[in-house]
């Protein structure tokens, strides 16, 4: 219910036709209290299946999720009512810190809502959306109420309401003030869903059954990855600065500066689908072979996405660049205006040939999914460059520099490099390997999670995962195998409703599923993902023979463990 969503497979959760009118739900609970108020007991008999409880979902959510205006919880859809007030009148107050402890269902799954504490344990296995409601344990349900809003009814309200046990303490109902002191102070906020691996500055990613959802990510589950606080920028006074620079101690030829406006009206906006990874997605797969410096990133390092801006090419020959400037000119700049205390900002660089190909398809993108760029995706404008490592394609973008050298940025020269295994930190010399530009073929299994539970009485399991491959190379078939990569079977590949990309021009990634018959003759299975492109680069097998000392680059193959629960082991 808290995280209600429309599924074909609903028939088997008793809840009737999606299309049944929607009934009465009611439930009748037994309350006794200590007398010190701090602990509830109730049971509960339901005297009504809640039959046809999802009518018009699909609606609702195809709304939330694609017409989702702001990249926060706090979003424009109508207000929910509070529960109605229930009994007794005095509640016992908990922190969020306890609220927080309770996220499984071996220490009881509480959620908050409007001030309200909740135990909603024994509602979880009747729960429509299956276990996706475990995503809201510990912490509030308005994030995804705003997304589902279909829960916003007196009904549903009131079904919440006896699950009841207590009240937030004050202090953790309001919202912290800014801290001026704090960089990071006016961040935007996340949707607390994402899985953050550091907080200062901001890094995080969906939950892996949330990515392969759509072939497009809701702007609110994109990843994030942030080396600095979010900059504050007024569109209206937003100044980009392209300039052409000069071979090495040549004068330089002037500076052009560009409004949001200019870029909007004097160019023609383009829109290109794109995948974006980070250069350390899988990194905990490294690190689980081998420890590795760097944020532990799952599988969620990565994200399909709609970018609309002007071209980066068009920009360059408006600001005067020149066919004889290919003699000496070799790379282009970008630097952002996100900065650190010291005044330091972010920056990288491209080959020029990429950002001049008309087949390149970079962007200066102020759109993303068809919204306006959001405050962590690099507000108001950022490079795209299709088929490249995440950290070229810079936000919050402040200047841009043609040089016949590569940026200075220490994120250019000594970060995002890859390395022997056989290197350390003794050993590594940053200047004897070259930046990440195109990044490797890719897959991984989003759907089961490592270490799931599946029922024999199933008969069949469905895996989900998407593929990828860098440099526009196109994604041409996905091999899975379930019993650790003995045996293989071809996935069924999703990619653009529009059909195939033409050759070189592959920049969105590929969703892939398969359907299998759950072997009778084992209760563990080793599910294994491997990707093939269009160049016929395949995965490597094994993580050590590519491992680093950074963890960037891990594309190994991609392997999940699940169980076989026969009935007896109910």
């Amino acid at each position: 219910m808290l995280l209600l969503r429309h599924c074909p497979r609903l028939s088997r959760l008793c809840y009737g036709s999606h299309r049944a009118a929607v009934p009465a739900v009611i439930a009748s609970a037994r309350f006794s209290r200590d007398s010190d108020q701090s602990h509830v007991r109730w049971s509960r008999r339901w005297t009504h299946a809640t039959a046809g409880l999802l009518a018009g979902t699909g609606a609702v959510l195809a709304y939330a999720l694609h017409h989702h205006q702001a990249e926060q919880a706090d979003v424009s859809l109508p207000s929910p009512p509070s529960p109605p007030p229930s009994s007794p009148s005095s509640w016992s107050v908990f922190s969020q810190e306890e609220v927080s402890r309770h996220r499984s269902l071996e220490d009881r799954v509480w959620v908050t809502f409007k001030g309200g504490v909740y135990d909603i344990t024994e509602f979880v296995s009747m729960h429509p959306g299956g276990d996706r409601i475990m995503l809201a344990a510990g912490g509030a349900v308005e994030p995804f109420w705003a997304l589902y809003a279909v829960h916003n009814q007196e009904h549903v309200l009131e079904m919440l309401a006896e699950y009841k046990v207590g009240e937030l303490r004050a202090e953790d109902q309001k919202k912290q003030s800014l801290n001026p002191s704090d960089p990071f102070s006016a961040d935007p906020d996340r949707h607390p869903v994402l899985h953050i691996n550091n907080m200062k500055p901001f890094n995080a990613e969906p939950p892996p059954q949330i990515l392969t959802e759509s072939y497009v990510t809701p702007n609110v589950f994109f990843f994030k990855r942030n080396h600095l606080p979010v900059p504050q920028v007024d569109p209206a006074t937003y100044k980009l600065h392209v300039e052409i620079q000069g071979p090495s101690g040549s004068a330089r030829r002037g500076i052009v500066s560009l409004s949001l406006d200019d870029l909007k009206n004097k160019f023609p906006k383009r829109t290109v689908t794109a995948t974006l990874q980070c250069a350390g997605n899988r990194r905990s797969d490294m690190h689980n072979a081998k420890p590795v410096k760097g944020l532990n990133w799952g599988i969620g390092a990565i994200g399909n996405a709609s970018w609309s801006g002007a071209s980066l090419r068009d920009v360059l020959l408006a600001a005067g660049y020149a066919p004889d400037d290919a003699l000496w000119a070799r790379h282009v700049q970008f630097e952002g205006l996100d900065q650190d205390v010291g005044g330091t900002t972010y920056g990288a660089s491209i080959p020029l040939r990429k950002a001049l190909s008309e087949d390149g398809d970079c962007l200066l993108a102020y759109e993303m999914n068809g919204e306006e760029l959001p405050a962590d995706h690099g507000f108001p404008v950022r490079v795209v460059v299709p088929g490249t490592v995440g950290a070229r394609n810079v936000k919050w973008l402040g200047k841009i520099v043609v040089s016949d050298v590569e940026s200075s940025s220490h994120w250019q020269q000594n970060d995002y490099k890859g390395f022997s295994p056989s290197t350390d930190w003794d050993t590594v010399d940053y200047k004897t390997a070259p930046a990440i530009q195109e990044l490797p073929i890719q897959s991984a299994i989003t759907v089961p999670a490592d270490g799931a539970k599946v029922d024999r009485s199933d008969e069949e399991l469905t895996l989900k995962g998407y593929a990828w491959s860098g440099g526009g190379r196109e994604v041409v078939r996905v091999d899975v195998s379930v019993d650790g990569g003995k045996t293989w079977r071809i996935a069924k590949l999703k990619g653009d409703e529009a059909g195939s990309p033409p050759p070189g021009q592959a920049w969105a990634w590929k969703l892939w599923e398969l359907t299998v018959p759950l072997p009778a003759d084992t209760q563990q299975l080793e599910l294994v993902c491997k990707a093939v492109d269009s160049s016929y680069n395949m995965q490597p097998d094994a993580v050590l023979p590519i491992w680093n000392l950074r963890g960037v680059l891990s594309n190994a193959w991609h392997r999940v463990k699940v169980t076989i629960k026969d009935d007896q082991d109910e």
